[in-house]
């Protein structure tokens, strides 16, 4: 018989019928009151098994963590709690689960505990609902861009450049380490490498999506993306993926507006489709912060949090007038900040991102307008000389989220900035070919996907977001 899903059975619409159910169990409760599980949703079933006419050595091997299917009568549940359950008239184990060994049973387990074995924890309530949550975002991301004509663009994970600059890069090689082969200068011999050049693992497909942008009109890359940073915090992986877009005959502005209107799609497709999984996370959350000080807290819970960035428009201001508040205000002046503001020009921290976020405007802020010396080379320089068209968004309790600019166009101008900032022009000749021929303004910007999931979902640490967390010291599974 035909498997049906748990999702499909909830609404009452096929009682009185009999189905076949498939998944694994939570509970087992009486001998007589199993609570099924089969992922299409975090709600389990009740199958009712009738204890007195099933075999002893069977009822023993129904246990936390197994694989059973069940067939029988969906009836209307005699308990309170659930609309239906399963009157179950056969039953067949098809995976048992040792109740000694099974690291999963039915009590609470921290998140530090079930990052350690995170080939299990899909099979918990939380993990459950955070993972169809972030299939649900991927999904809405893919869908915005398709109905607004974008064309989805595949770009390299293995590259030469280095789009950032910032030369935190995994390098790529099959040379035998052992035995490395020198050049005559006594360096790595890379034209023996399988590229016959150095190549690294992408930090950004944006310099690729440029180049398709100026031909298509508009693109977006969704890949993965990696940093070799050496950084252990709740932020940061060594492996994330990233959303880059990349329109032609666009400014900062027509920038900020696409970065804007995604986000509120996205916050609204989940608040529409997800109810179930966010009603719990909120409420996983609300547990989680009732041993935090008050100061410490969430404003507001977390799906009045999604309406809010929904339903408001995000401050816009630039990075000068973000820095005076900054110098100007209380943790700044008392030196409650650990990295103090004291000149035009600082790089902003996260803590300086979330005060203007959490306690200034109290709602999302989009910075402009950054000082060109902390800003990467292919950024278009301002009348000023001094800033650029840059832009970040900030979020609440992550800080920046989106990372983008008006892109340098002029010729003359890009390679200046290259020099500037050591950037080979002969490794960089097909990115400055396209501002050779038929060049026009463009724009673009970055989207970390784990941290928007991780904004949804309430998580606080982005660790918790992805299937399989890759950072320092850390490549398990």
């Amino acid at each position: 018989m035909k498997r049906t899903k748990i999702i499909d059975l909830l609404d009452g619409q096929l009682i009185g019928q009999t189905v076949n159910l498939k998944g694994w169990v939570r509970t087992f409760r009486n001998n007589q009151f199993i609570a099924l599980n089969d992922g299409s949703c975090l709600s389990n079933l009740q199958v009712v098994v009738d204890y007195e006419n099933t075999e002893e050595s069977l009822l023993k091997r129904i246990t936390t963590g197994a694989a059973i299917s069940a067939t029988g009568l969906l009836i209307e549940s005699q308990g309170r709690g659930q609309k239906v359950e399963l009157k179950a008239e056969s039953i067949e184990i098809l995976g048992d689960a040792d109740p000694e060994k099974y690291p999963l049973q039915p009590k609470k387990h921290s998140l530090e505990f079930l990052r350690e074995i995170a080939h299990l924890r899909f099979r918990t309530n939380t993990f459950g609902a955070v993972f169809r949550i972030r299939h649900g975002v991927a999904f809405a991301i893919h869908q915005f861009f398709h109905e607004r004509g974008f064309v989805y663009l595949h770009s390299p994970i293995i590259t030469g450049s280095d789009a950032e600059g910032a030369g935190e890069m995994f390098q790529v090689s099959t040379l035998n380490l052992d035995n490395v082969p020198k050049n005559e200068q006594g360096n790595v011999d890379f034209k023996k490498d399988f590229f016959g050049k150095a190549t690294n693992l992408t930090v950004s497909g944006q310099l690729e999506a440029e180049l398709a942008a100026l031909a298509l009109g508009q693109v977006y890359t969704f890949g993965p993306t990696f940093r070799a940073e050496n950084s252990n915090t709740s932020r940061h992986l060594a492996e994330f993926w990233m959303i880059e877009p990349e329109v032609a005959f666009a400014d900062l502005n027509d920038d900020m507006d696409l970065a804007e209107d995604m986000l509120k799609y996205v916050m609204k497709y989940i608040l529409d489709h997800y109810q179930e999984d966010l009603n719990f996370l909120e409420q996983r959350l609300a547990d989680e912060e009732k041993t935090k000080p008050q100061n410490e807290r969430s404003p507001l819970p977390l799906k009045e949090k999604l309406l809010f960035c929904v339903d408001n428009d995000f401050e816009r201001l630039s990075y000068t007038e973000a820095i005076n508040i900054l110098k100007n205000c209380k943790p700044n002046k008392k030196g409650q900040f650990q990295y103090i503001i004291e000149d035009w020009g600082a790089d902003l921290q996260s803590e300086h991102e979330r005060y203007l976020v959490e306690k200034h405007f109290n709602k999302p802020v989009i910075l402009t307008d950054y000082p060109k010396n902390i800003k990467a080379f292919y950024m278009k320089v301002n009348e000023d000389g001094k800033t650029v068209r840059a832009m970040d968004i900030l979020f609440p309790g992550i800080g920046e989220i989106v990372g983008g600019s008006q892109r340098e166009e002029r010729y003359e101008v890009l390679v200046e900035r290259m020099k500037e900032m050591h950037i080979p022009e002969e490794e960089m000749y097909w990115y400055l070919d396209t501002r050779k021929y038929g060049t026009c303004p463009h724009a673009g910007f970055g989207l970390g996907f784990e941290r928007l999931v991780q904004f949804i979902t309430g998580m606080t640490n982005i660790r918790d977001v992805i299937p399989f967390p890759r950072f320092p010291g850390n490549a398990a599974f």
